[in-house]
């Protein structure tokens, strides 16, 4: 498995971005100012962006994984190279979702916790209304990890495999 900072022609991910974020225009916001990596195991498996906020802070704006290899730890992967990636030049990383309860308890296995509330961010920000897991998506909410606190020496695979014992 390997990871790549991507620096040059980010549209070509569209496609995978897309499932994580479903309107090009809301994406076209981010993406040219944000951080694009790729994680590979032989082909392309997984994407993620990261923008800064401000002097302490950065937003994983999105993170998707193609969805015939979602759940084979390719997302966490990524979610922990970029806590690595970031620590040094970040306090804190935010990210925002929608209020799907397996989305929220990924970004929570993750070492992400719940935050703050954004009232009918999808409602306002959207063209149509956008469902996940049969719910339709109001409310942003935002989670937030400190990036100074020790990372687990587990590699991803193994936390899922000892995340199903408790």
């Amino acid at each position: 498995m390997k990871i790549e900072k991507v620096v040059e022609n980010k549209k070509q991910f569209l496609d995978l971005l897309l499932l994580a974020d479903e309107q090009e225009n809301m994406i076209d916001k981010y993406l040219p100012t944000g951080d694009l990596f790729a994680l590979y195991d032989n082909e392309l498996k997984s994407v993620c962006v990261v923008v800064p906020i401000d002097s302490e802070t950065c937003e994983l704006k999105n993170i998707a994984t193609y969805e015939n290899e979602q759940g084979k730890g390719y997302g966490k992967a990524l979610i922990k190279f970029i806590f690595d990636f970031y620590k040094d030049n970040y306090k804190t990383m935010l990210v925002g979702t929608g209020e799907t309860p397996t989305i929220l308890s990924f970004y929570e296995s993750c070492g992400f916790e719940k935050s703050y509330r954004v009232k009918n961010f999808f409602t306002d920000n959207y063209h149509r209304p956008i469902f996940e897991e049969g719910i339709q998506l109001v409310d942003m909410i935002y989670l937030k990890k400190n990036l100074c606190e020790k990372q687990s020496a587990i590699s991803p695979r193994s936390q899922i495999f000892t995340e199903g014992l408790n």
